[in-house]
């Protein structure tokens, strides 16, 4: 089945397949994403990196699982070097080097790309330049040809299988921009594959910057007009195979097939329409921290499993069956984990390539004279960009793009305040309230005027409802107890709403200064008592006596017995010295 497939395209039933399910659309229309379906959702199928066909899509055979936890675990290495990335690079570029080669995170791999290639310093440093180069219109001449090719990026992907859906219309700006920010190297239609990739992982401005970085610092003079910059680097590649597959060099120079008929788009377009794509991811990440050495790495190592073995070139190959092997890759060397493994085995350094640079550039010029696009020097790597571009930790800080503020209703103020020394949150401090002390001594200054408020307050009370609790209870005070012997000083009252249980106790012979008349619920006139000070008081409190049992022992009068002095208790009530309640009921005790 492979061998039916070229370049990304699948064979005449397969297109029939699809041109049949995008035959309810007109013809200017598609079935992709971005709702144009409009409901026909159940007739396709998407897989995780969002192609619905193609040679590209997902299969379990070309591509490695990471597990899930291998997965989080590497996501929180990746944000802690992303959020600290100037030291990253420059002390431990080594470690992220490694990070690279193993895979960065789906989740990350837009924002780590963005960092690697130096977009992320480009883009702080030229704020507001793509909105600018956005709204400008571009030169006709290129953007007729930019539209032209917009329908030809990655038709299989349901971000661009839709005719003027967001996928395309954010190509096109991409691509406009360029032209607009580079006019004397306009637009080249290799770079379309190049930042469709990048739109696949970030927005249109980040995938601008990332388009510039990979034109200028990765790939300089490749998009330009003659593409010097590639036949020389074809060129190296195949000084390089000469080193590392010998029998493939010969083959090749045997039937006299030029390193441009067959690498031209594998380096123009980073591999991005060659190998399936979870074998893509990989070598990008690989080659946006490295540098232009990973691209080198990945063609000969192509070469080599295709070319270099004698089994294969026994078969008579000429110079057209070689040219279609080249471009039908057999499948079990493209799988993720193979060429991944063999790439990083190759000893082929940035040094390596350098050095052939060098050689190749002197006979070049020896042949072909002066190039005639001066292209900037190549940066190989990450860690070149970074070291060769000035920088501060701001370009480098990730803005947040949402950010949720909860607004607290304005009759109520946060229980916390916010105090920025030391970096932390301190209570906010409670207004202190003063408390009146109960159990005041006598030479308070406060002492004499509560007094007096309170007696009046339970004067006032007790002669507009007289409680009915003087019926059964009994409040005395040292200077009017029966006994003649001086009690011992007694405990504070009980403050409890619940009354003690009678207990039994001497008879008291009160004397009532106020007839209680025969009535369910007889008046009582209560005069207040003015308390004598008493040294054996020394809490000032009254002492609560025990009420009298209402057992039969006591039983009550009948309504119309007349009331003796002697037969009910004395309903008389001390003054409350230092207490500003009442009593107002028959369950309040003090």
């Amino acid at each position: 089945m492979m061998a039916q497939q070229e370049n990304g395209r699948r064979s005449s039933e397969d297109t029939m397949s699809v041109m049949t399910l995008g035959s309810q659309f007109d013809e200017e229309s598609s079935f992709g994403s971005d709702s144009e379906i409009n409901g026909f959702t159940s007739s396709r199928q998407t897989d995780k990196y969002g192609f619905i066909g193609g040679t590209q899509q997902y299969s379990t055979q070309s591509a490695q699982e990471v597990p899930l936890e291998v997965l989080r675990h590497r996501e929180v290495k990746w944000l802690d070097m992303l959020n600290h990335w100037d030291r990253w690079i420059s002390k431990r570029f080594k470690k992220v080097r490694l990070r690279c080669q193993k895979g960065i995170p789906p989740s990350l791999r837009g924002r780590a790309w963005l960092y690697l290639s130096g977009g992320k310093v480009k883009r702080e440093q030229n704020s507001g330049k793509f909105k600018e180069l956005d709204s400008m219109d571009g030169d006709p001449k290129w953007v007729d040809v930019i539209e032209r090719d917009l329908h030809r990026q990655f038709p299989f992907h349901e971000m661009f299988v839709s005719r003027g859906g967001h996928g395309q219309q954010d190509l096109f700006r991409v691509l406009k921009a360029y032209t607009l920010y580079r006019p004397d190297e306009g637009y080249c239609q290799a770079q379309a594959p190049i930042a469709a990739v990048l739109l696949m992982h970030m927005p249109a401005e980040d995938a601008f910057w990332g388009l510039v970085q990979i034109c200028e610092k990765y790939l300089p003079g490749y998009y330009s007009a003659g593409l010097e910059a590639i036949q020389l680097d074809g060129e190296i590649l195949n000084a390089l195979l000469k080193r590392v597959s010998p029998p493939a060099y010969r083959h090749l120079e045997k039937h006299k097939i030029e390193p441009i008929l067959y690498m031209t788009e594998w380096f123009m377009c980073a591999f991005s329409r060659t190998l399936p794509w979870s074998s893509v991811l990989r070598v990008w990440d690989m080659f946006l921290c490295d540098g232009v050495k990973i691209i080198f790495r990945v063609g000969l190592v192509l070469l080599k499993s295709m070319l270099g073995s004698r089994e294969k070139l026994k078969a008579g190959l000429g110079q057209y069956e070689t040219m279609e092997i080249l471009r039908a890759l057999e499948p079990q060397y493209l799988q993720e984990g193979f060429l991944i493994h063999q790439v990083l085995e190759l000893p082929i350094s940035s040094r390596d390539v350098e050095r052939e640079h060098r050689v190749q550039l002197r006979r070049w010029r020896k042949t072909h004279g002066e190039l005639s696009y001066k292209a900037p020097p190549r940066m190989h790597g990450a860690h070149a960009i970074m070291s060769a571009e000035p920088h501060t930790r701001q370009d480098l800080r990730q803005k947040p793009t949402i950010i949720v503020q909860y607004p607290l209703p304005s009759d109520t103020k946060s229980e916390f305040a916010r105090v920025k020394k030391r970096s932390t949150i301190r209570k906010a401090p409670n207004p202190k309230v003063e408390v009146t002390n109960p159990y005041a001594m006598p030479t308070d200054p406060k002492l004499a005027s509560l007094n007096n408020q309170t007696q009046e307050t339970a004067s006032s009370n007790q002669s507009n409802h007289p409680p009915p609790s003087l019926q059964q209870s009994h409040l005395t005070t040292p200077e009017n107890t029966p006994s003649s012997d001086p009690q011992p000083p007694q405990p504070s009252p009980n403050l409890s709403r619940t009354p003690p249980p009678p207990q039994p106790s001497p008879k008291p012979n009160p004397v009532h200064p106020t007839e209680i008349p025969p009535s369910s619920s007889p008046a009582v006139t209560v005069q207040p008592l003015a308390l004598p000070k008493d040294s054996s008081n020394s809490n000032n409190s009254a002492h609560l006596t025990d009420p009298p049992p209402t057992t039969d022992s006591t039983p009550l009068p009948p309504d119309d017995t007349p009331v003796n002095g002697s037969s009910v208790a004395d309903p008389r009530v001390p003054g409350l010295r230092n207490s500003s309640e009442s009593v107002g009921s028959e369950d309040t005790y003090l």
